[in-house]
């Protein structure tokens, strides 16, 4: 029995870790690409790796912050970033290699994010929220540091991904779909509508008034 609990934690650790591995090559990328230094381009990276869990912890007064409590979570971003600012030259496609860490990033901190949320019994509600602002709220600061525009303020398909990754786990939660499977298919439906937006070109409608 104690190994059956435990497991799903290892799980979700290794499945933080994925997120974190890619927020930080995400970031890193974007601070290498805009001429950044060795400090600023680890700087982007914690930003947008932890980020958004910060404020997650704040927001559902959760002490201390995970990060300060693991330190595993600060070397692994800067090992990270430091290789690949050491190998930065094979990255030609700059545009493409960022949206696909990013997508990695957006699935694997949506899950994170909302079964955090789900462990402190918030409601559904609550825990779709801190899925999303998990997932977003460290991309966003990252573009802002760089003075790019914000992926997630581009009716691009981010934050719908987010929230029907977590309708989807609710629903499956509903009938009866274990925890462990119901987070890879979460994890999955968030990967996959964020880069089938990418691949078709989906984009969220603007609504105006028209005259």
């Amino acid at each position: 029995m104690g190994n059956a609990l435990i497991f799903p934690d290892i799980l979700l650790y290794l499945l933080d870790m994925v997120g974190i591995i890619a927020c930080a090559i995400a970031g890193t990328l974007l601070a290498q690409h805009k001429g950044f230094d060795i400090a600023g381009c680890i700087l982007v990276a914690m930003v947008n790796a932890i980020g958004g869990g910060t404020l997650r912890d704040m927001a559902l007064d959760r002490h201390p912050l995970f990060w300060m409590t693991d330190l595993n979570y600060v070397i692994v971003i800067t090992v990270t970033s430091l290789i690949l600012q050491i190998f930065f030259h094979l990255y030609h496609k700059i545009d493409n290699a960022l949206k696909l860490f990013d997508a990695i990033g957006l699935a694997a901190f949506s899950v994170i994010g909302f079964k955090v949320a789900l462990t402190l019994d918030m409601s559904p509600l609550i825990a779709i929220m801190m899925g999303v602002w998990t997932a977003i709220i460290g991309g966003l600061l990252r573009d802002i540091i760089c003075n790019e525009i914000p992926l997630v303020l581009q009716r691009e398909i981010y934050i719908t991904a987010s929230i029907a990754g977590s309708v989807t786990y609710l629903c499956l939660q509903y009938f009866g779909v274990g925890a462990s499977l119901n987070e890879f298919i979460m994890l999955f439906v968030i990967f996959a509508v964020r880069m089938l937006a990418l691949r078709f070109d989906w984009h969220l409608p603007s609504i105006r008034l028209v005259d």
